[in-house]
Parts: C-alpha cells; sequence; structure tokens
C-alpha cells in the first residue's frame, strides 16, 4: 500500500487492475477502447502500475502503470480516474507513485515519456512538450 489515511476514503495500492476493471476504466475515463486479448496480454507485461481503491465501496476508481524496458525508457500510460472521483486529486496521487517507482529504479539517462491528453497536468511533473525537435505519432492496430 503506497499511502493510507483513516479520514481519506481512497488508497493508492501498488498493484494493477484486472482486465475488466482496466477497460472499464478506460471507458468511463473516455480514452479509446483496448481488446480483451490485448489487455490481458499487456497488462502482465507492466513495469509497474498502481489503482486507487475506494475503501467504502472497495471498487478501484483509477490507475496509472509504467511499461518500458525497464532501463533506457519508461512509459507512464493508462492514466485514468473515474470521472465520479475525479477533481479529488487522484490523479496526482497515482503520478506521484508512478514517479517515486522511476526515481527509485531508473538508471541515469533514462527516457521517460507519455502521451498527454490533459493540458497543464503533466507539466507539474517536469514534463514538456517535444515538438518542434521531435513529434509524437502512433499507428493504431484495427
Amino acid at each position: 500500500m503506497v499511502d493510507a489515511d483513516a479520514s481519506d476514503p481512497y488508497c493508492i495500492r501498488e498493484e494493477l487492475p484486472d482486465p475488466e476493471t482496466f477497460a472499464a476504466l478506460r471507458e468511463a475515463a473516455g480514452m479509446p477502447p483496448r481488446s480483451l486479448e490485448g489487455v490481458e496480454r499487456g497488462l502482465p507485461n507492466s513495469l509497474y502500475g498502481v489503482v486507487v481503491a475506494h475503501e467504502p465501496t472497495g471498487e478501484i476508481v483509477g490507475m496509472g502503470r509504467i511499461v518500458g524496458d525497464g532501463g533506457t525508457v519508461y512509459q507512464i500510460s493508462d492514466m485514468a480516474v473515474h470521472p465520479d472521483h475525479q477533481r479529488r486529486g487522484l490523479g496526482t496521487r497515482i503520478m506521484a507513485a508512478l514517479e517515486d517507482y522511476i526515481d527509485e529504479t531508473a538508471p541515469s539517462q533514462a527516457y521517460v515519456n507519455l502521451i498527454a491528453d490533459v493540458d497543464g497536468f503533466y507539466e507539474r511533473f517536469g514534463f514538456e512538450e517535444v515538438r518542434p525537435a521531435s513529434k509524437g505519432m502512433y499507428r493504431r492496430i484495427e
């Protein structure tokens, strides 16, 4: 367990969500879907992950994970908080846990990246746009 406070109904846990919860959180947060096959294959290959549990209900209401090679490249991925639980600092707590993991495990000169879909959030953690030096690109398999 990453944090605990008797008056706080949320707990950050160092674990990955099950595939169904992962898919449901992405959908609730308005993120593009992933196939269940892809999620089942991909989640176990994560370097690190955390979930946010709403203690009164036991429901997983947030998540974030790190993927990469564990040495030269780390990508922060699948950051999501269910809309019913947003605006409570949970995204910040997820990022703090992910950042702690990177700070403790990444060797010098490691490259940490992410694809941001929220303006102004990730900059607080020292992330900056790569343009004009580089440009982010993607390709989706249909």
